[in-house]
Order: C-alpha cells, then sequence, then structure tokens
C-alpha cells in the first residue's frame, strides 16, 4: 500500500509549522489502523507511507478504515486542517532491502496512487480477484492509462465504498473555524473533599465560557469527565478526543477563598502555551473565567466572541449562594441517571428562588427536564414545565444557546413542529457552535425527516465535540435506513468490537444483521447470554427475538409491563412495539393512536424501527404519520414475520 496526501507540499511552502501539524495528525490516524489490519510500516516519505500486508483483503480493509476515519475527522475540521489522502493498492513479489522494499510490485502501488482522487482509493486487477465478494465495496475500472516506468498494461479500479465521502463531494456544517480545546476536569485539592462539586461545575462553566470563543471548538462534558477516574498525558488525550490544545489544573476552595491553577499545553509540541494561578474570593470566580477565557483566546490568536458584545462572557449571577447551588446542579446532571431527576432540577429550582434573573439556571433546569422525558418520565409529565423555563430563560437571556436548543427539542419533540424546531437548533448552534446536545438532536430530527446526508453531518459534528459521548450507534442507524445496510452493519461490527463486554451492540448488531437478511447472524447474536441486562436490553432483546420468530420474551415483558413488575419507564410507545413483533396488530395501532391523542409522542423517534415493520403497511399507521408529518418512505427493506415463524425480508408491497 502507498499512501500520499494530497497538498502537502504546497503547504509546506506555505506554512511549514502548519503542515508539521497536519503531518502528525495524518500519522496518529493511519498508524493505529495499520496495526490493526496487521500491517508493517516500511517506510514514510515525508507525508507518504509505504505499508507491507500479508494479504490483499488486510490491505483493502485498511484502506476503508482509514478513508472513513479521514472522512469523519474532516467532516468537523477546519479547511485549513482538513486532510485529504490518495491511497494505492497492488499485490506481488517484493525484494526485501535493508529497511525497505523493492521491485515492480513497490512501484505499481506508488504509481497508482496517484490515480485516485482525494479521499479516494485505487487497486489492480490482481488486488480485485483477491478481494472481490469479500468487501462490501464496488470497483470502477479507470480507463487505461500508461504508468510511468511500468512496461506491462495494468489494469487499475476506483474502489467505492457505501457512503463514500471524497474532497469533491464532501458538504461540511459551518461551527467555523478554528482550533479543537479540551477543558480537562479540573482537580478537586479541596481540605473538604465534598467540594468537588465546585471543581466539576467550575470545570462545567470554562467549557460554556470558552465555547464563546469565535473559531474555538470545545469537547464536551461527557467526553473529558472520563480523564477524571482514569487521567492520561496530554498526548494521549489529544490522539483519542482530536483536539489541538488542551486546559489542566485544580481548584482549592476554602472558606470563600479559591485557589485555580490552571495551564494550557499545545498537544503537538507539549508546549506550555500560558499557566497562572488565581487567588481570589468566591464572589471574583466570574472575572477568572473571563480571564481565562480572554487568556485562552489570546495565547491561540483568536478572537473573543461572546452573547452582549462588550468584549467578555456576561456574568450570569450576582447572587454567590444561587451560583454554587447552580454548579451542584451542573455536577449531578454530569451523573444523571444515577442521581434522581428531582435532586437536579431542586439545584435550579433554588438557583432561581435565590436570583429569578439566572438564565443559565432556567435553561438547565429545562434541559433536565428534556433529557429525561420519554426516558424515565412521560413527556407529558415535564415537558410543560420545560416549556415555562426555556420561555423565561429566553425572555432574561434571548441569546442563551442553552434555551435555544432546550425550545427546539420541545418544538422537535412534544409538538412536532419541524419548521420552527429546525429554526431554534440552527440559532442554538449558532449561538454557540460547540452545542453538542443542539447538533446531536438536530440530527435525530433531520433523520426522523428522512434528510439522512444532513443528518449524518450533524451526527459526525456533535461526534467531534464528544467522541465518548455514546452516540456512534446513530451513524449506524443512518447509514441501515438511508439504505447503506452492509456499511450500517460495519459500523455495528466495530461498536461491537469497541464494547464487546455490553449487551446492547450485539442486540443491535443482531438487528442489522435482521435486516441485511444474514438470520443466521442474527440468530446467533440473540443467543448470547443477557443474564445481567438492564430493562433497556432485556427489551431490546426481547424484540429482537420475537422478529425471529421467538415472541415468549416479548410476551413476558408485556406482563410486566401491563402489571407495573417491569423496571424502567415505558410509554404506551414502547409497549405497541412489543405488540407489533407478536402479530398484535390492533393493539399495537390502538397504543400508538393513544399516545398521539394524549401528547406522549415518541413514535417520531421510532417510526423507521424494524419493530414496526409488520404494521408499516396498515392503513392506521400510515395515517398516523401523516399526522405526525413524517415521511412514509423507506428505503431499507422491510422485516416481517414469514409463515415459518422465521424472519424475512420484503420489497416494499406499494409505492412510497
Amino acid at each position: 500500500m502507498f499512501t500520499d496526501m494530497v497538498g502537502y507540499s504546497a503547504l509546506v511552502h506555505a506554512d511549514e509549522s502548519a503542515a508539521l501539524k497536519v503531518l502528525e495528525r495524518q500519522n496518529r490516524v493511519l498508524r493505529p489502523i495499520f496495526d490493526r489490519h496487521r500491517g508493517r510500516e516500511v517506510k514514510t516519505v515525508g507525508d507518504a507511507f509505504l505499508v507491507e500486508f500479508s494479504s490483499a483483503l488486510d490491505a483493502v480493509r485498511a484502506g476503508l478504515e482509514i478513508q472513513k476515519a479521514l472522512a469523519e475527522y474532516n467532516s468537523a475540521a477546519p479547511t485549513k486542517w482538513k486532510i485529504w489522502i490518495r491511497v494505492g493498492i497492488h499485490v506481488g513479489d517484493v525484494v526485501p532491502s535493508k529497511r525497505d522494499v523493492l521491485g515492480d510490485t513497490v512501484n505499481i502501488a506508488s504509481r497508482i496512487q496517484a490515480l485516485a482522487e482525494p479521499g479516494g482509493i485505487t487497486v489492480t486487477q490482481q488486488v480485485l480477484d483477491q478481494v472481490q465478494n469479500k468487501v462490501v465495496a464496488q470497483f470502477e475500472r479507470l480507463p487505461p492509462t500508461p504508468l510511468k516506468n511500468i512496461r506491462t498494461a495494468v489494469s487499475v479500479f476506483r474502489l467505492v465504498a457505501p457512503g463514500a465521502i471524497n474532497a469533491l463531494t464532501v458538504r461540511v456544517p459551518a461551527p467555523g473555524a478554528g482550533r479543537q480545546l479540551a477543558v480537562l476536569p479540573l482537580s478537586n485539592i479541596s481540605p473538604d473533599p465534598s467540594d468537588g462539586y465546585f471543581a466539576d461545575g467550575l470545570t462545567e462553566e470554562l467549557i460554556a465560557v470558552l465555547s464563546q470563543v469565535r473559531g474555538l471548538s470545545v469537547t464536551a462534558r461527557t467526553s473529558v469527565m472520563t480523564y477524571k477516574t482514569a487521567p492520561k498525558s496530554v498526548a494521549q488525550v489529544g490522539a483519542e478526543l482530536g483536539v489541538d490544545s488542551v486546559l489542566e489544573g485544580s481548584v482549592r476552595k476554602a472558606g470563600n477563598r479559591i485557589r485555580i491553577t490552571l495551564q494550557l499545553i499545545d498537544v503537538s509540541t507539549q508546549r506550555h502555551m500560558w499557566a497562572d494561578t488565581y487567588n481570589r474570593e468566591i464572589d471574583d470566580v466570574f472575572a477568572v473565567q473571563t480571564d481565562i477565557a480572554e487568556r485562552t483566546a489570546e495565547a491561540l490568536r483568536l478572537e473573543l466572541t461572546n452573547t452582549t458584545g462588550d468584549g467578555s462572557p456576561r456574568k450570569p449571577t450576582a447572587n454567590l449562594a444561587a451560583y454554587e447551588l447552580y454548579l451542584r446542579g451542573l455536577a449531578d446532571m454530569a451523573q444523571e441517571p444515577d442521581v434522581p431527576l428531582e435532586q437536579i432540577t431542586r439545584r435550579f429550582e433554588q438557583a432561581t428562588l435565590l436570583d429569578p434573573g439566572f438564565a443559565e439556571a432556567y435553561a438547565a433546569w429545562a434541559n433536565a427536564y428534556v433529557i429525561a422525558a420519554g426516558d424515565q418520565v412521560a413527556m407529558t409529565e415535564v415537558l410543560p414545565k420545560a416549556r415555562e423555563l426555556a420561555t423565561k430563560a429566553l425572555q432574561i437571556d434571548p441569546d442563551s444557546s442553552e434555551a435555544h436548543g432546550a425550545l427546539a427539542n420541545l418544538l422537535f419533540q412534544y409538538d412536532n413542529d419541524w419548521v420552527r424546531a429546525e429554526a431554534e437548533f440552527r440559532r442554538a448552534i449558532e449561538l454557540n457552535p460547540s452545542n453538542v446536545s443542539a447538533y446531536r438532536f438536530y440530527g435525530m430530527l433531520l433523520f426522523a425527516l428522512g434528510r439522512f446526508d444532513e443528518s449524518r453531518e450533524a451526527t459526525l459534528r456533535s461526534l467531534s465535540l464528544d467522541p465518548a459521548g455514546g452516540f456512534r450507534p446513530m451513524l449506524a442507524w443512518i447509514d441501515i435506513e438511508s439504505g447503506n445496510v452492509e456499511a450500517g452493519i460495519r459500523r455495528a461490527e466495530e461498536e461491537r468490537e469497541r464494547n464487546p463486554t455490553f449487551h446492547s451492540p450485539h442486540i443491535y448488531l443482531g438487528t442489522n444483521y435482521l435486516v441485511a437478511g444474514r438470520v443466521a447472524d442474527a440468530e446467533r447474536m440473540a443467543a448470547l447470554p443477557y443474564d445481567l441486562a438492564n430493562e433497556n436490553e432485556r427489551f431490546d432483546h426481547a424484540i429482537l427475538m420475537a422478529l425471529l420468530g421467538h415472541p415468549q420474551e416479548a410476551r413476558e415483558v408485556i406482563r410486566k409491563v401491563l402489571d407495573g413488575t417491569e423496571g424502567g419507564y415505558n410509554s404506551a410507545t414502547h409497549l405497541a412495539m412489543l405488540y407489533s413483533v407478536v402479530g398484535e396488530t390492533a393493539k399495537a395501532l390502538s397504543l400508538l393512536e393513544k399516545d398521539y391523542e394524549n401528547g406522549e409522542r415518541v413514535l417520531w423517534l421510532w417510526h423507521r424501527g424494524v419493530c414496526f415493520d409488520p404494521i408499516r403497511d396498515e392503513p392506521r399507521y400510515r395515517a398516523l404519520l401523516k399526522r405526525y408529518g413524517l415521511p412514509l418512505d423507506l428505503h431499507r427493506p422491510l422485516v416481517t414475520i414469514g409463515p415459518t415463524g422465521h424472519a424475512r425480508r420484503r420489497a416494499h408491497s406499494r409505492p412510497r
């Protein structure tokens, strides 16, 4: 395999320092992929790699993973940091020579990589003969082209993977160009260990404040908090999160005094860009935040932007007790769902009682309800209250990104007002391009509406901001539902390999196998031991088993839901999923209609799921989707229970 970076020489001439950083990023992505596919790095020549593999199949799989990884990276990276490479693969004998390999095989691989488009892969006929029908991709023959210093004719093919993205077709969301920063959890070194909430809350607030820096993408809390209990080196953090810079430090709180020690580190050079220690009264913490944002911006040579236009982030409250309650609430939200919803919301409620003009506390309170709605508690129980809180926050601060995000979710999930919801999500992102929650739920809205390419872009952006946020399976779902079934399966298989001890990735992979018609593989996933599964995992497993013709587990879950012994929260729509897969169509449809009338409208999330394939062509189901304003089209095969009791795929029975 030969790889070569597009435009690297020009970048070296224009900005050698930037070119070296781009090269380091490329190497961080490529080298682990070579290792995973048993590749041996023979040598590097500037920005190019020569890699030897034990088989053509390993080489092609490595090439596919490389281009997919770089496409996902590029979807969120600023223009000047994007990485496009060409890959050429040939198979044949080589001649070892010290730390190199020689021969026509090497020369041909080098020549054909130049024929690949940026973000593309080219292979020879010999490679094609060994991998055809073993990888999910198409091979398009290129026009005959003489290869320099190669006397024999060589047939060259362009490898096209489902959903492939190259430099000519990629569309990137517009978060704003700039640097990527991770704020690591501040260490609590206070005499009282219970003051840990202050360090956690201050970390959250620094992320929020620094997110206001124009051109700066700040990694979300859920990804950085993993380093609180498992600290790693700055280089490891940079590689895992894909960031340029890391802000780390400690907090010591004693009475009304705080001591904050911080340092900003450049990942590529390990250079300390600045460091400082702040000894202040607690009520000066807002000035400290402003100073940190300004110092960070100065060190990164960026320009501050803010919601008030006065040159510094707005002081959220003048009431210190309210601010401490707010920080405690943020720390509790970081541990949701382990911390009860009532405890989280009580913190924010008390904060707003102490300061009725505390917009951020109202917005956080609203978001706590939005997160729990339809998952922990009924939507009708908490979303009307969330609407009041989001409206209040926007009255106080019309430029609160979090409040606009909460309102967008209400319009999306509760009102099913797709147009206004999209406008609010866009406004939330405009105000804070690092608002990972807004990107995430905006991606779900686009998915519900069948706008899969846009949904993928928004989801990739959320993952770039929150790599450990647990939202990666959404990409597989997008692939499956957009008709790229094999691509979705590959993503699901990767997720299972990433979390081999978790139940959900195996169940989800089994469902994807079912969609692809690989019933034996689906049965294999379903047959794994799930004795330690939680309520949600048992629910999903019961649906998979029923679709495979084994409805007993689903009927048992139905019984427990009806008699109140099944743990967790289940809406009528969740119960309808179970009735659908066991063949009780009338009950499933009645429950879905009941949820719509009662305002418990979660069908927008599940309407494309295989659990509703058995009733998808029912007139009542189609009429319900129209009432929601959801599309009726389906791009993947339908999965239903055949007459022998086994799942089968079928073409759409009517035009959509």
